[in-house]
């Protein structure tokens, strides 16, 4: 990941009278005008670089170019580290589902809410089965019974051709439950 694309202003590129400078070593030079900050960056043999162009006054902090690059570049990789991507998984029903296939499709639609994922539950309706649209309603809704409180409807059962869609993904716990439980 190259952080080029934020081209951040650097020493003669700022455009600002007036900067709030920001030293090496942490402290806060205040308010002062652009060529005093470029001054003192030169004394110190380092850069002054733009870091915040949409402050009133922009803030400039004196530091060494490519260690700021790694430094940001770093914070960003942890940053998306964080990020979980979840998945869509589709689990597909029939209108006139089997007791045990149903079992095994819900045993299914568990893991999947485990792990952190988003479920999209499909009825596929075939021919003449589009005249029993309802029992594809009932399914849904007996799917989404099982489960209770523990999963949220993200989107509500819509008909997409001939397939009857919905669309629910686990419930986030709040910190203070997770902790609650875990104590009993």
């Amino acid at each position: 990941m190259r952080i080029d694309k934020f081209n951040f202003r650097v020493n003669r590129e700022i455009r600002a009278p007036q900067v709030r400078v920001i030293a090496h070593d942490g402290k806060q030079l205040g308010v002062v005008k652009l060529e005093e900050a470029l001054s003192e960056s030169m004394k110190a043999g380092l850069d002054l670089i733009e870091i915040a162009p949409n402050a009133n006054p922009p803030v400039a902090k004196i530091m060494d170019m490519g260690k700021f690059k790694y430094e940001t570049e770093k914070r960003l990789k942890k940053e998306k580290r964080k990020t979980k991507a979840y998945e869509l998984k589709e689990i597909r029903f029939s209108p006139f589902i089997a007791e045990h296939d149903f079992t095994v499709r819900m045993g299914k639609i568990k893991e999947f809410l485990n792990g952190g994922n988003k479920v999209r539950l499909a009825v596929v309706f075939k021919g003449k089965q589009m005249d029993s649209k309802n029992f594809g309603y009932e399914i849904l809704k007996k799917v989404v019974a099982e489960f209770g409180e523990s999963v949220a409807i993200d989107m509500k059962p819509k008909f997409v051709g001939r397939h009857l869609q919905m669309v629910i993904s686990p419930v986030k716990k709040a910190r203070g439950q997770e902790i609650n439980e875990q104590n009993k």
